[in-house]
């Protein structure tokens, strides 16, 4: 509904799950993982700023851009809760809205997101971000998915598709550019995370290349960390079932009783 923001919205029900996916990518990535949830469930997969309907999304690159502009969505479509779910980079995504907002956030689902430590593998989603024909799309999939994952062709072709649109690629190697300086990427202070008291789970592969799943260690303690043997980062297109069943777990869980300050508690 925010101007030049798509979101694609299915089912009905009590629970509004909103996807976000990562850097390249666009809602269509979901679609087995919304198959998956079943019984159906409300559920807004975004296309973030500067992709695919969203390409023409004002200042679209920064995460910080992204998170205002979907919280800013929500808020005109009256959703006062979600339970929220970020890849890659839609996981900065997700964190910088809960961060900003977790009153409207019930839940945080985390798969392989970006922010938690400076390495990233640069020259790869530079490359990624200057695929322009299948093959290289393919290529580029296939390594950033674990040894046994074989890319999916609707996913390949819906990226491809998207990439034939005036403006995309120069606009993807612009983002790429940006997030990948000296191959580092920004850190969210873990400080500021542990003040997070929705249920958060995180899960990773072991087998990611474009970033190290150990940046999943040193998380707060009430993060939950499910490590995806064999599984690369691209989770949500190698295994929807269990992406699926991970976010159901997440969504049923409590949040964890808010701490008292010291200086409140003494008083």
């Amino acid at each position: 509904m925010t101007a030049s923001l798509f979101a694609a919205e299915e089912g009905v029900g009590s629970k509004a799950i909103v996807l976000l996916h990562g850097f390249g990518g666009c809602h269509d990535v979901w679609r087995e993982v919304i198959s998956a949830l079943t019984p159906p469930t409300h559920t807004l997969a975004y296309d973030l700023p500067g992709h695919g309907m969203s390409l023409d999304f004002p200042a679209a690159g920064p995460a910080r851009v992204a998170a205002k502009a979907v919280l800013a969505d929500l808020s005109e479509r009256r959703l006062k809760r979600v339970h929220l779910v970020g890849h890659s980079m839609g996981g900065v995504v997700a964190a910088l809205m809960a961060l900003a907002e977790p009153e409207k956030i019930a839940s945080l689902t985390l798969l392989a997101p970006g922010g938690l430590g400076p390495e990233i593998n640069g020259a790869l989603l530079r490359r990624y971000a200057e695929a322009a024909d299948r093959s290289e799309i393919r290529s580029c999939l296939a390594v950033m998915s674990g040894p046994s994952a074989l890319p999916l062709e609707h996913t390949v072709d819906t990226l491809w598709e998207m990439r034939k649109r005036s403006g995309q690629l120069e606009k993807l190697v612009e983002i790429a550019a940006a997030m990948t300086v000296d191959d580092r990427q920004g850190v969210i202070p873990h400080d500021r995370l542990d003040g997070l008291n929705m249920p958060v789970m995180v899960a990773w592969g072991t087998n990611d290349a474009v970033l190290p799943f150990t940046q999943a260690d040193d998380l707060p303690a009430h993060f939950h960390v499910h490590h995806v043997l064999e599984a690369g980062h691209m989770l949500p297109e190698e295994a929807p079932d269990l992406v699926a069943e991970i976010i159901r777990r997440n969504t049923n869980r409590r949040a964890r009783p808010h701490r008292q300050k010291f200086a409140a508690a003494a008083s």
